[in-house]
């Protein structure tokens, strides 16, 4: 099956899942596959609930919600995902900005599949990722290892390695990962958000993401790119 077809299908699969379990589905659902990645975008994704709690200020409330849900879902994106394709899902990520009623979604593919992978290189590279460690360095520490990967004009990438303090680790060990997803959810997109990626890249940044695997110990975060008119 080529990519323009896993697309389109992967496409309509996930708006229709997330209609059926969220009440409102996404009214664009963008997929791009660009190995090791399969990133999701979802546009205009806000059920009218979800708009009242976003309306009093109550996000907190939403993103628990999203998170249980999610948490049911993701074992049915993977088996759909390696029903279509034959390639196993490696480990998953999500995040939403519900001010702007979108979120994404991103599946990492097993790389023992021969799956072909997205070049590393662009002429930005070296100063995102050093912006990045900078950011990190002020929400908890510099990452072991920080790569990148602009997978198109509109999505760029950024994987952190080592990223989680002493306090964090505890924190997780004794049940608390719920609360600390969140919290660094937002303080890490208010440092995002007060960055310098628009002047590096020369873009307009739509919408910005971040997610972690705390057993890992990896974050992902994703930055949707609006090129500047020419």
């Amino acid at each position: 099956m080529d990519k323009r077809t896993i697309q389109s299908e992967m496409s309509s699969y996930i708006g229709r899942l997330l209609r059926e379990n969220f009440g409102k589905g996404p009214a664009a659902v963008f997929v791009s596959i660009e190995g090791p990645y399969v990133t999701i975008y979802l546009k205009d994704f806000l059920a009218p609930m979800e708009r009242v709690l976003v309306n009093q200020n109550n996000t907190k409330k939403v993103e628990e919600t999203r998170d249980h849900l999610m948490k049911e879902l993701i074992p049915e994106i993977k088996a759909t995902w390696k029903a279509t394709t034959g390639v196993d899902i490696e480990s998953f990520y999500y995040d939403w900005s519900l001010m702007n009623r979108s979120g994404i979604l991103v599946a990492v593919l097993n790389t023992e599949d021969q799956v072909e992978q997205t070049s590393t290189e662009y002429p930005q590279k070296d100063k995102v990722e050093e912006e990045v460690k900078v950011i990190s360095k002020k929400a908890e520490k510099v990452p072991e290892i920080v790569n990148s990967f602009l997978l198109n004009d509109r999505t760029l990438i950024v994987k952190r390695e080592g990223i989680l303090v002493p306090i964090e680790k505890e924190l997780i060990e004794f049940g608390n990962s719920e609360a600390l997803r969140i919290t660094k959810r937002h303080l890490e997109k208010r440092l995002l958000h007060h960055s310098s990626f628009e002047d590096i890249l020369d873009v307009s940044i739509e919408d910005t993401f971040v997610d972690w695997d705390f057993h890992l110990d990896h974050s992902y975060i994703v930055f949707i790119l609006k090129p500047k008119p020419s």
